[in-house]
């Protein structure tokens, strides 16, 4: 099985138990105060890349630093309001499924600034992702209303986002560099909230575990997928199958949670994991013509 393979099975299995972690902190913490004492969990990830020593950078790699801070950055500040979309006591089994389509955003931009081509599968993917945000849009109970879906297009977009700009850090940097810069912006923008908005110092030990264990999940999340970026892995193909965490979370929110999942959610959630399987599809590339066989031109 090829190393980046390996690395996403591990993103998806590590973001599945995340997107579910939050709900279970329930109204404990305000939005902002859950991504900044989320922080606690990533000094494990933090301190294991430290030590690594694949964290090289190819010559004039300055551009991927700035690249791979901004990607952590854009990331926190999405988490923001996916919490507090949870917190407000959204339906993770639709919240998690709608949001995980940010990889539509990141084939946009790779599309638009890199000139990356959609192929047929991928278009149907990107229909299919239209399709899922209109079945979330219901007005039955358990659905998300107009107003949440709206409001669960801004982590898409700024997850989206982060994705593309990780992606163009590694074409700069190693894998391990590029994740850990990511963690660094991450952090920053952890700092910055946990000023802005301190955690109340009598909350509980188990909201301290459970802040903790929100912020490992996702560090070790994006570590895995920025390492799978540079371990030969393509980033069309990579960060679609990473957002197939849903997988792993709608079961987890439906037996820890007790939450129903109606036929037309079961619809868009399947609709979801379609078009993220499709936005994986890659075209092979055609063979080389041998040497001295090549016609006209």
């Amino acid at each position: 099985m090829p190393r980046w393979l390996v690395w996403t099975a591990a993103a998806v299995v590590s973001w599945g138990v995340w997107a579910v972690l939050g709900k279970a902190l329930g109204e404990s913490l305000s939005p902002v105060q859950t991504q900044g004492l989320s922080t606690v969990g990533l000094i494990p990830v933090l301190v294991a890349l430290g030590f690594s020593k694949n964290r090289t950078a190819r010559p004039g790699g300055r551009r991927g630093v700035f690249v791979a801070l901004a990607a952590g950055a854009v990331s926190g500040l999405g988490n923001v309001p996916y919490f507090d979309l949870l917190a407000r006591g959204g339906p993770a089994a639709a919240v998690v499924p709608l949001t995980a389509l940010y990889p539509v955003v990141t084939i946009a931009l790779a599309g638009v600034f890199l000139r990356e081509r959609v192929n047929r599968v991928q278009a149907a993917g990107l229909g299919l992702s239209l399709v899922a945000i209109y079945l979330f849009n219901v007005p039955e109970e358990g659905g998300l209303s107009p107003g949440w879906l709206a409001y669960a297009l801004i982590p898409m977009a700024l997850w989206g986002a982060a994705g593309f700009l990780s992606k163009l850090a590694t074409a700069d940097l190693s894998g391990e560099l590029a994740a850990l810069l990511v963690l660094v912006g991450f952090l920053i923008v952890n700092a910055g909230l946990l000023v802005a908005e301190p955690p109340p110092a009598d909350a509980p030990a188990r909201t301290w575990a459970l802040a903790a264990a929100l912020g490992f999940f996702l560090a070790f999340g994006n570590l895995a997928v920025v390492v799978a970026y540079g371990s030969g892995g393509k980033a069309s193909v990579i960060t679609p199958l990473a957002g197939l965490y849903p997988v792993v979370s709608v079961p987890l929110a439906v037996l820890a949670f007790g939450e129903e999942v109606g036929p037309r959610a079961w619809a868009g959630i399947g609709c979801a994991v379609a078009a993220v399987l499709a936005l994986s599809f890659e075209t092979p590339a055609a063979p080389a013509e041998p040497v001295g066989t090549a016609g006209p031109r």
